[in-house]
């Protein structure tokens, strides 16, 4: 019987170290977005609609400049530059994502790759689309902004897991974490606001 019962708790501690390793991205995703499920304002549609325009940005800087391996790192500089930009409140994030998107767009063109790469022109195509949603969130009336947002976000999400199930672009890890991410952002705004 205690054969039975240790057998059964390795067995237990195995399939579970084994589900810690393939889904701590989805889990880290969760206790990071906890504490921003509480609601907000306009405020908080502004600036998620901003920080929307992020999320396609960091697929166009590492597809364009190949730096699948560096998405975590490309991920936190993205985010603490987003973070002072909003703090010292002298130019638009916005404008300043726009600006470095169609830097690396120009990068791509000079080096040939915007034309040969089916995958650039993916990332050149989601930066486009979830931009113009990024914008079209923050001009509108705020309550429609709210769900266009949401929409952006929870979109955003599928593109994550598209790119999760293809395993291009950006690691695994980062395409889990964000696609997790992205769906209770827009579940929150929908929800909670």
């Amino acid at each position: 019987m205690s054969d039975t019962v240790s057998g059964a708790a390795a067995t237990a501690a195995r399939r579970f170290r084994l589900a810690a390793k393939r889904f701590w991205p989805a889990a880290l995703a969760i206790a990071m977005s906890a504490p921003s499920m509480g609601g907000g304002g306009p405020e908080q549609v502004t600036s998620l609609a901003q920080a929307l325009a992020l999320l396609p940005l960091l697929y166009l800087l590492v597809e364009t400049f190949h730096w699948r391996r560096g998405t975590w790192a490309v991920l936190a500089a993205l985010l603490v530059s987003f973070t002072v930009l909003r703090a010292v409140d002298v130019v638009d994030p916005a404008a300043v994502v726009a600006g470095v998107a169609l830097a690396a767009l120009v990068w791509g063109f000079v080096r040939g790759r915007l034309f040969r790469s089916k995958e650039l022109q993916a990332q050149a195509l989601g930066m486009i689309g979830f931009g113009a949603v990024a914008l079209t969130g923050l001009i509108v009336d705020p309550d429609a902004g709210r769900y266009i947002v949401a929409a952006g976000w929870f979109a955003h999400g599928i593109w994550d897991l598209v790119h999760l199930k293809l395993d291009k672009v950006v690691l695994r890890s980062y395409a889990q974490w964000c696609a997790v991410v992205d769906v209770l952002i827009a579940a929150g705004l929908v929800v909670v606001l």
